[in-house]
């Protein structure tokens, strides 16, 4: 199994601790996604320790506060490195306006330029307010104008209204813990209907743990009930939806 979008780092048992129940539960590759700063360099510091574990590096909109080409270039650094397998999270986030709507669009735009240079597939953060779609909206917009033909994984996929455009563009759909929370049952039906091809599981953690383990801290490990949920709601075996998102998460990452 693989866990497409977590934050080791983040996590409250050591680092050494999460990998290994990771590894424990049969999760044997993880991409431990960046938030900009220091934090790209801690994500990219566990991948060189863990032969399990890759990076993403990038500037999460919340923390897109006067971002500048300063930054710009120290991510695009960050993306040579050999362990460095995509750019972000990056995109909109209108639910917590920590950074205006300006300097979020243009630490969007400026990332989507170096992972399209660099032939990285691009891991986007979408979160609008409650009842709008104007995050997911702009966003879509966007990745049409400049992404070109670069892979998009949509990450803790929320947008169920928009699979079948994401599935017409080829973007991959990344499936959290919340798809298995009750009241999720839209998330559900998109989960179901998503092509192969283009499904991924991940944790998001420390946050966001599936419903087996909810009001706990999130871990890579617990990607396993997730992936368990997401195959019984295709009709197929959890043997069967490993080895679908092993091989889509290999085809991105390259790992």
């Amino acid at each position: 199994m693989i866990d497409s979008h977590t934050h080791i780092f983040l996590c409250e048992k050591p680092e050494a601790d999460v990998i290994a129940a990771a590894l424990d539960a049969g999760v044997n590759r993880m991409l431990n996604v960046g938030l900009g700063g220091k934090e790209n360099l801690t994500a990219i510091a566990a991948a060189e320790r863990h032969e399990a574990v890759f990076a993403s590096v990038g500037c999460h909109p919340t923390e897109a506060s006067g971002f500048d080409e300063a930054q710009a270039g120290r991510i695009a650094e960050l993306a040579e490195h050999e362990k460095v397998r995509a750019l972000g999270e990056t995109g909109i986030d209108y639910y917590r306006e920590t950074a205006s709507p300006a300097d979020q669009r243009r630490a969007f735009e400026a990332q989507v330029e170096i992972a399209v240079d660099r032939g990285l597939p691009i891991v986007i953060h979408a979160r609008d307010l409650d009842g709008e779609t104007r995050a997911i909206d702009e966003i879509f917009a966007l990745l049409d104008a400049k992404a070109g033909e670069s892979p998009v994984i949509l990450h803790c996929f929320s947008a169920p209204w928009r699979v079948e455009d994401a599935a017409e563009r080829g973007w991959h759909c990344s499936f959290a813990g919340h798809t298995t929370y009750p009241a999720s049952d839209e998330l559900r039906e998109a989960a179901a209907k998503l092509p192969a091809e283009l499904l991924l599981v991940e944790t998001d953690a420390p946050y966001l743990a599936p419903q087996t383990v909810r009001g706990k801290p999130n871990e890579p490990a617990y990607v396993v009930d997730t992936a368990r949920l997401v195959a019984e709601l295709r009709g197929e075996s959890y043997e069967e939806l490993e080895q679908t998102v092993e091989a889509n998460a290999r085809a991105l990452f390259g790992w």
